[in-house]
Order: C-alpha cells, then sequence, then structure tokens
C-alpha cells in the first residue's frame, strides 16, 4: 500500500525520530536520498550546471546539502537564495564543498525547488515566482513537494512550480496522489528515513494490495457461489452502454451475469455475450449507463432487491440521500455537482473534499472519475487510483468500470474494496490493451484477465 500521511502526521514522526539521532542527521539523511536521486537523472555530475532555489526553512537546508554533494561529485552548483534567512550549516556546507552563493545567469542543466516546505502555504512570493519564470523549460526536482502546493489537501490556489521529479521523504503526502497538485509533482520518488507512521486516511493500492484483496475462485467453488451481479444499463437510444457495462461485469471475475433491460439491448448482448442470461437473482446490481428516461424506474427496481448497488451515469441524478443500502456511487465531477449543487469547476479544484462530502451525505462509497480517481468512504478513508492513461479519457470506459466494480460486490468485496480494486484494475486493463497508443471502451474489459494473470501470487 502507498500511504500518504498528513504534515501534522509526518511532524510529529519526525521529532520522535529526532529525539533519538544525533543533531542533523535526518537532514543529512534526506539530503543525500535527495543528491543521489538528481544524479540519477542527470545520468552524471561532473560538469552539469545545477541551480538550488533556496527557501528558508528546513526544505532549504536539504537543497544546500544535497547540492554540497552534488559539487563534491563535481557538479556547479549556484544557490539563489529566495527567503530572508538560508539554513546556515547547509550554506556553510556548499561553500565548504566549492559551490557558489547567488546565479550568475548561466542557464543550468537542473533547477532544484528548495523554496518552501510541507509546512509552507499555498502559493509562492513574487520573486519565486519571477526566478521561476526566468528558468522556464529547465527540468526541475522538487524537494518534499513542488513549492505552491496544499500538501494536506492536493489543492492549489496561486501560483506553484511544476516539477518533473519530486523527491519526498518518510512517506507519500496527500499532494503526491491528489489532483491538480499530483499533476504537479511529476514522477514521485521515496526516500526511507526510517519514519514510524500511523494509519492514513489516505492510499493508493498496488499491485500486491490488489492480488491480497481480489476475489478467487475456492476448489469446490460454482458459478453461484462466485457471485451473480445483475446489469440493468443501455436504452434504445443508448444500446451501447448496455453492452459495455455489461463487458464489464463479464470480465470473469463473478460466476455469472444476468441483464435486465432494453429488448434491443437484450438481442446484442446475448449475440456478444452468449453466457449472459436474462432476470434472476443477484448479489449485486449494475444500473443507470446510458438508461436515458428509464434510470429512475431502473434504480428503483434494483434498490428494491436490498443488495449492493453501482449506481452510474443516469441513474445518479435520481438517488436520494443518504441511502439505506451498501453502494457505490461513481460519478465524474460534472455528475458530481449536480450531486452537490456545486460549480464543476469547484469540484475539480477540491476533488478529494467534495469526494468525502459526498460520500458522507449519500452515506455510501463514491467513487469520483478523474485522471487520479478517487474512491471516499462515509467515514473519510480514501484510495486513490494511480493506474491508467490519459488515452482511458474514452467514450463508454466509466460504463465498463461500473460492471467491473459490480463483479466485485457480487463476488463478495465491499463496497470500499471493489470500488478501489476495481478502479485499479481497469485503468491497469487500459494500459495494458491500449500499449501506449490509443483504445476503446470494449478493449479494456478484454484485457482485465491479463492483468489479474499478471498479479504478484498471493501468499
Amino acid at each position: 500500500m502507498r500511504y500518504a500521511h498528513t504534515v501534522e502526521q509526518v511532524r510529529a514522526a519526525e521529532d520522535a525520530l529526532l529525539a533519538r539521532l544525533p543533531e542533523g542527521a535526518l537532514m543529512h539523511r534526506a539530503a543525500h536520498g535527495l543528491a543521489y536521486a538528481v544524479l540519477d537523472l542527470l545520468g552524471s555530475a561532473y560538469g552539469r550546471r545545477v541551480l538550488l532555489l533556496v527557501g528558508g526553512g528546513n526544505n532549504g537546508g536539504d537543497a544546500l546539502y544535497a547540492g554540497a554533494v552534488l559539487a563534491r561529485r563535481g557538479a556547479a552548483v549556484e544557490a539563489w537564495l529566495l527567503g530572508e534567512t538560508a539554513h546556515e550549516g547547509g550554506l556553510a556546507d556548499l561553500r565548504a564543498a566549492g559551490g557558489r552563493v547567488g546565479w550568475q545567469g548561466r542557464r543550468p542543466d537542473l533547477v532544484v525547488d528548495g523554496i518552501t516546505g510541507i509546512g509552507g502555504r499555498p502559493g509562492l512570493r513574487q520573486d519565486a515566482v519571477a526566478a521561476l519564470e526566468r528558468l522556464a523549460g529547465v527540468p526541475v526536482v522538487a524537494v518534499d513537494t513542488p513549492s505552491g502546493v496544499d500538501v494536506d489537501t492536493g489543492e492549489l490556489d496561486g501560483p506553484h512550480v511544476r516539477a518533473d521529479v519530486t523527491i519526498t521523504f518518510g512517506t507519500h503526502k496527500v499532494a503526491h496522489l491528489v489532483d491538480p497538485a499530483a499533476a504537479a509533482c511529476g514522477v514521485v520518488q521515496l526516500v526511507d528515513l526510517g519514519l514510524e507512521l500511523p494509519p492514513a486516511e489516505v492510499e493508493a493500492l498496488q499491485p500486491d494490495d490488489v492480488a491480497a484483496l481480489l476475489p478467487r475462485p475456492s476448489p469446490d467453488a460454482h458459478k453461484y457461489t462466485r457471485g451473480v451481479v445483475g446489469v440493468r444499463a443501455g436504452s434504445e437510444e443508448y444500446p451501447g452502454a448496455g453492452l459495455l457495462s455489461v463487458s464489464g461485469a463479464a470480465s470473469g471475475l463473478a460466476g455469472m451475469v444476468r441483464y435486465v433491460g432494453d429488448a434491443g439491448v437484450a438481442r446484442r448482448v446475448r449475440d456478444t455475450h452468449p453466457e449472459v442470461v436474462g432476470a434472476g437473482r443477484v448479489q449485486a446490481w449494475v444500473v443507470g449507463s446510458g438508461s436515458g428516461q428509464h434510470a429512475a424506474a431502473e434504480l428503483a427496481a434494483a434498490l428494491r432487491d436490498d443488495v449492493p448497488t453501482v449506481v452510474d451515469a443516469d441513474a445518479l441524478a435520481h438517488v436520494v440521500a443518504p441511502l439505506e443500502r451498501p453502494a457505490v456511487l461513481t460519478p465524474h465531477a460534472g455528475e458530481l455537482a449536480a450531486m452537490l449543487d456545486r460549480e464543476r469547476a469547484g469540484i475539480e479544484a477540491r476533488p478529494l473534499a467534495h469526494a468525502r462530502e459526498a460520500a458522507a451525505a449519500y452515506g455510501c462509497v463514491v467513487l469520483l472519475k478523474g485522471r487520479h480517481t478517487l474512491v471516499a468512504a462515509p467515514d473519510g478513508r480514501t484510495r486513490v487510483t494511480t493506474t491508467g492513461t490519459p488515452w482511458l479519457a474514452t467514450a463508454g470506459a466509466g460504463d465498463v468500470l461500473g460492471g467491473l466494480v459490480g463483479a466485485l460486490l457480487a463476488a463478495g468485496l465491499d463496497p470500499f474494496d471493489a470500488a478501489s480494486v476495481g478502479s485499479w484494475l481497469h485503468g491497469a486493463a487500459a494500459t495494458l490493451a491500449g500499449s501506449g497508443g490509443p483504445l476503446v471502451a470494449g478493449q479494456i474489459a478484454g484485457a482485465v484477465p491479463a492483468v489479474v494473470r499478471g498479479l504478484p501470487p498471493v501468499g
């Protein structure tokens, strides 16, 4: 699991560790990790020019000590001081290693962002903004988090650094996983400091976690014990949505799929998926994709069965809060804006806050689709999906996702696990199916078995 802790949690863990270490040991440990990451990025240090943008806090100290390591390896290192003060020990170490304080104006090969640390407020001072403008186009390595982002929420409020690589220490922070700040982090690399950390409310599944959570058939399993998922989706106007929802549900994660809905869609389903059957008892429903004017009736019928339900697309407009049964709501930002009576831009600016708000209001799991999809539980626990590809932004992909999540509900996962595992598999399958290029929604479900086969062995 990749955990994202808050600033308060990190500070407490650092203080506990500092009490057991010699003075300065933790900063030197962080700085050496930063320096070696920069060396990996540059390929070598000798003859390369590195510019440190240095603020007044410990973040600037990390940059200065790392700069000293690079200078000793042969890099030409300069420090542009942007704060009223700078870390004295770091300055002395940089000078002793042959680094210079002050920028002479020559364009560097790489910039190290040490302007503000995890305790900084969102936004940047004008002198920092001006410095970044002069260095536009130079690769940037951020120290811990890109300066100017809101570390605990992933939100942006004003100017900020956009990094190519972020080197973080001890643990990931919320801003590394949650957009829009996560998009400013670039590639995130973690330097282990040996911190003892409490549980985190924001986390991201990794392949080992998905392998452990995924329901697998027992030796004596049959189609009913593996779970039966029902799909109420599609209509005469939108037949493809029903077919794609069934494709996600019929990717092999559950024992049986039932389709209930438009007769024309049912014929297409039988032609494409002859294993899918009609009405009968189910352990979970998927409802809403392409249901159009029938969405309210289909949702009501699904909820009468009192089984876990995935509510998507057209059906979301008919959900009444709070829901009184386990459910996963799967809106995109526009749909969540309508559910919460907000503007879409506000949802996109504060996705974590709004996903959690909706989960609490509706009393169920909310899967907010996006570049980094968020899965929020009513108690505030949140998982972030980091699998996927930009090519996944294609019509019908969400219909497949709903079917995947519904199959996992029917197979026995609780809504939080079903939504987060389903979202992870969906992103991984899209990446595999696209192989770095375009894809269409129908390819995603077909790639799910290969993704499952490629998961690490359990036990």
